[in-house]
């Protein structure tokens, strides 16, 4: 199969030929690999330079040398995490500062929100948003298109769609508040993000990638961030027209929603209103085998491999033996876009990330001599 044929079979909830696979990295995670990759085969990787897990400017040479399924482009405020410099503005106003930390392997930063534009209630009614119509900001997404449409994937991604783009301009804390004690200014405020995003998710619908991915995490390890009944009344409706709108370009085009943590309360209210693939599935906070039982006639998923605690802590043997299982349960007869539940960290040993993808291939072959014979 192509790799796009074999996601295109899965979503339709029938077996492809195996389980599609999608990965993506950290910038000093994707360092390790492309040096492991150059070891291994030196013709396999040849360009160097930042790497952007979302996709923005990407050669996809990682991803295709893995033999990953689905390629993304992305446009957006998720764009910002990854921006060189210690500490940066992006586009939004919103201020960025670099945390180093060490792990066996090296060292690493994470990047954190430090100041807010949107903090002081004055800033709200004065502030004007980047203009989402610019040519440029989709240049990536064309030439993605062009030189992989034939035989991948293609995942136009706006994730931070609407609460986290928000919280990032007025302050968690402040936006929280805001939804009891200000809803007015909580609603001009999750505006902004909402009408980016949605311009940003129909123009890349309409030069025809094959699936957008939105979402916010509104989940926490236990239970969600918020209570349903705020998420039903502050971005329910507003990601019900979202997906509307898309759909309406494009009755075919599948639509994933990203939220890390425990939102089993609101997944009917996600398939009610139009979702197709469910993200990351933590195995922590959510049972896989479980969503499958309930709603796997009705959704599909991906991800689902433990990135908390599996891929960067436990041994090769146990992380294949989670790549099973899951291929067994949440996998089983389709409906299931494999890979770990996060950007694949600097913490993660190298032998646990290959247990992870040749076991894949393993099945693989297996499937292919089982159907020849």
């Amino acid at each position: 199969m192509k790799h796009r044929e074999r996601v295109r079979t899965a979503l339709d909830h029938q077996a492809p030929d195996r389980c599609p696979l999608q990965v993506s990295f950290t910038p000093e995670f994707a360092e390790r690999l492309r040096a492991d990759l150059a070891r291994r085969s030196p013709a396999l990787v040849q360009s160097t330079g930042h790497h952007n897990p979302h996709g923005g400017g990407n050669t996809y040479e990682l991803e295709r040398a893995l033999g990953e399924d689905m390629l993304l482009t992305s446009v957006g405020w998720a764009n910002s995490y990854y921006q060189a410099g210690g500490r940066y503005t992006d586009e939004w106003g919103i201020t960025w500062r670099e945390f180093p930390y060490d792990t066996p392997f090296g060292a690493g930063h994470s990047t954190e929100l430090v100041e807010h534009p949107l903090a002081d209630d004055w800033a709200i009614s004065q502030y004007h948003a980047a203009d989402p119509d610019r040519p440029e900001l989709y240049a990536d997404a064309g030439w993605t298109l062009r030189e992989f449409g034939d035989e991948y994937w293609i995942v136009g991604v706006t994730v931070t769609t609407i609460f986290e783009t928000a919280w990032g301009l007025r302050g968690y804390e402040r936006l929280l508040s805001d939804f009891i004690a200000r809803p007015d200014l909580a609603e001009c405020v999750l505006e902004i993000p909402y009408r980016y995003h949605l311009a940003a998710a129909k123009r890349l619908v309409e030069m025809g990638v094959d699936m957008i991915w939105l979402g916010d995490d509104v989940g926490q390890q236990h239970g969600m961030l918020m209570s349903p009944r705020h998420w039903r009344r502050f971005l329910k409706p507003r990601m019900a027209t979202f997906i509307g709108a898309l759909k309406a370009i494009n009755p075919a085009l599948k639509v994933a929603y990203h939220s890390d943590g425990d939102i089993s309360m609101i997944i009917p209210e996600l398939i009610e209103i139009g979702l197709d693939v469910l993200n990351p599935i933590q195995p922590a906070c959510l049972n896989p085998a479980r969503l499958k039982e309930q709603y796997g006639d009705r959704l599909c998923f991906w991800g689902s491999i433990d990135e908390q605690h599996t891929l960067p802590f436990g041994t090769p043997a146990e992380v294949a033996d989670e790549v099973r299982t899951r291929l067994a349960t949440i996998g089983k007869g389709g409906g299931l876009i494999l890979g770990p539940t996060h950007h694949v960290q600097l913490d993660t040993p190298l032998e646990n990330f290959w247990a992870m993808i040749e076991t894949i291939t393993v099945i693989e072959t297996i499937m292919v001599i089982e159907t020849i014979t």
